[in-house]
């Protein structure tokens, strides 16, 4: 079973090298690399090409305009030869070595077409410092209505989920993921399974959070993702499912830090 991660970048040289690192270093062996850079103007690709050779073949990468992130993660996507593909941002990267092959080993035992584990949302400078502890839950059908979602970098599907229910829409800016995971797990009802265990740290600060014109942005594409996908949701309902799931793993973090504090 072979594995294709996918990273977009742009002007990513502060943080590419922690991400490709992260790839490098993985113990599962058939992985595919796909590095899809939107044209940078720092040394981003220099940085790239550095890595390339050490992949020994496993890295393809290229650097053209392109008409944004998910532009960039279709055209990985529709060149991918792995049967499962991951999405890794610029700015994240996996959590151990162990990662892939958890990963790979759990599609093997489950038997499904996707499989999402938990997150640390870090600080972007100083990443051991967890700004919230992102655990999910099983998935049941109408949890998107409540405003849960899996995270995107922790979300691995089988190629053929994407060439059967479609790729990222362009249509959104900083929420096609959030649109593709609501198309493939509620519209199309593609089998998935809850790992949990801690696959990425995502820095902070992010698309959809960059700042509060782009936390807007993010919440207005979000409900426009439902009325894409011919659902009606209740506004409320889904807005206090959402903030209340974000409260309990800044909570819950906070808590662990005291305590640990307190134990020194």
């Amino acid at each position: 079973m072979r594995v294709s991660i996918i990273t977009v970048s742009y002007n990513s040289s502060g943080t590419i090298r922690d991400t490709i690192e992260s790839v490098l270093s993985q113990t599962f062996s058939d992985i595919e690399y796909i590095v899809i850079d939107g044209l940078s103007k720092d040394n981003t690709v220099d940085i790239i090409k550095e890595y390339d050779v050490r992949f020994n073949g496993r890295m393809r990468w290229q650097s053209e305009k392109d008409k944004g992130i998910y532009d960039g993660m279709n055209k990985g996507i529709r060149c991918a030869t792995g049967d499962i593909i991951a999405v890794l941002n610029s700015d994240d990267y996996y959590i151990d070595k162990y990662v892939i092959e958890n990963i790979v080993n759990y599609f093997i035992e489950k038997n499904v077409d996707s499989i999402y584990t938990d997150l640390f949302l870090v600080d972007p400078i100083n990443t051991d410092k967890i700004i919230r502890d992102c655990r999910y839950r099983d998935f049941k059908k109408g949890l998107f209505f409540h405003g849960w979602h899996p995270p995107h970098p922790a979300f691995f599907v089988k190629k053929e989920v994407y060439d059967r229910c479609g790729y990222f829409d362009l249509s959104y800016k900083i929420g096609a993921d959030y649109d593709f995971m609501l198309r493939v797990l509620e519209k199309y009802s593609i089998s998935t399974a809850y790992l949990p265990i801690y696959t990425v740290k995502m820095r902070n600060g992010g698309a959809s959070t960059s700042s509060f014109e782009r936390i807007k942005l993010s919440q207005k594409e979000c409900l426009q993702a439902f009325k894409n996908n011919g659902y009606k949701v209740n506004v409320l309902r889904y807005f206090l499912g959402k903030y209340k799931q974000k409260f309990h793993q800044y909570t819950f973090w906070s808590l662990f830090e005291d305590i640990k504090h307190k134990l020194k």
